[in-house]
């Protein structure tokens, strides 16, 4: 398809150049004509301007007499029949090479690497299959910045389709550059999600080497690929058959809350578990300091930088720097913590 893109392209161009060389030739002819049929009694610029005037079909007045000049009139005809039939076809296909040249694709692709630039504490999603489609989805819903990558323009594309304001670049996620376009240094975490293990792996190694200290959660599809993945570097491995398998075992033995869970994530707000990190700007106090418990959001447990959680905490607990809040939140929710959290 590219191929015979690129051909149609030429052919535009060699066409484009014939019709400059019958432009060029009728000015010529016309020039000449002029000069002949008025016996040089006009200044070859004259005769030059008068062709151009009628060619371009300005519709200035005659600048010579030609009431009894029936053979000049005839060639201003002429001139006017064929200079607007070569200007149409040329502007036709100057319009078309235009168009054929992507020059908005190219516009909207600067738009876009702009809007990436200034993107602070987003997510990279490499692949936009079925899996990375889902994650996109999660983080549109709890309003989470995001840039997808993927090797397949069609796919961006038709993504695109259904999002209009996706972010994305077209390209290999393991490559360096293309992480790099994707903001990674100003990232919160990387999704490695293709359908290939070891793209996965590569884009974990190419992760990490660019910043060690990113969280990045890559996708298995083989379980065994698994140990792979982590001495790659990968922070969270998840296996979507190993997955579904626990799923399949636990809609038998807990029914309730896989269904609790599932209402949560297919329902329209954007209320979810969610974790917080207390910032480093924290000033230790009680929890009681901090609201618990209001209409957007509550505290279910607070991990220590040890690993411990304390679930269900008392207004008493010590709240310090580092550590975890797990909470049922929105982002209304999400955003009030924060707040409480950095006063």
């Amino acid at each position: 398809m590219m191929k015979a893109r690129n051909s149609d392209i030429s052919h535009l161009r060699d066409l484009l150049y014939l019709v400059l060389t019958g432009f060029v030739l009728v000015h010529i002819i016309g020039t000449v004509g002029y000069q002949i049929l008025t016996n040089g009694q006009h200044a070859w610029f004259d005769s030059f301007y008068m062709t151009f005037i009628t060619v371009s079909t300005i519709g200035f007045a005659e600048i010579f007499d030609m009431s009894n000049n029936t053979p000049a009139r005839m060639l201003t005809i002429l001139l006017g029949v064929l200079g607007a039939g070569t200007l149409s076809m040329m502007f036709s296909i100057v319009t078309v090479l235009f168009l054929e040249s992507d020059l908005n694709g190219t516009l909207k692709r600067k738009r876009m690497h702009k809007a990436i630039a200034k993107l602070q504490g987003h997510y990279i999603l490499c692949g936009l299959g079925r899996v990375g489609c889902n994650v996109a989805r999660e983080l549109e819903t709890t309003q989470r910045d995001y840039v997808a990558i993927d090797e397949s323009l069609q796919v961006i594309n038709d993504y695109h389709e259904k999002n209009i304001g996706l972010l994305s670049l077209h390209g290999d996620a393991s490559d360096d550059d293309v992480l790099l376009q994707a903001g990674i240094h100003h990232a919160t975490g990387i999704f490695a999600v293709t359908g290939d293990d070891s793209m996965n792996m590569m884009i974990v190694i190419t992760a990490k080497q660019l910043r060690p200290d990113i969280r990045v959660v890559a996708r298995a599809h083989e379980v065994r690929n698994i140990e792979k993945l982590k001495k790659a570097g990968a922070d969270s491995i998840v296996s979507p058959d190993f997955t579904g398998g626990m799923r399949i075992a636990s809609a038998m033995i807990r029914p309730h809350v896989i269904t609790f869970l599932e209402e949560m994530l297919r329902a329209e707000g954007d209320f979810r578990v969610e974790e917080i990190k207390i910032p480093s700007t924290f000033i230790p106090r009680s929890l009681g300091a901090i609201t618990a418990r209001n209409d957007h959001y509550i505290l279910i447990a607070v991990r220590t930088e040890d690993g411990q959680s304390r679930f269900n905490p008392d207004a008493s607990i010590m709240l310090e720097p580092g550590e975890i809040l797990i909470v049922m939140a929105g982002s209304s929710g999400r955003a009030e913590l924060l707040r409480q959290l950095n006063e």
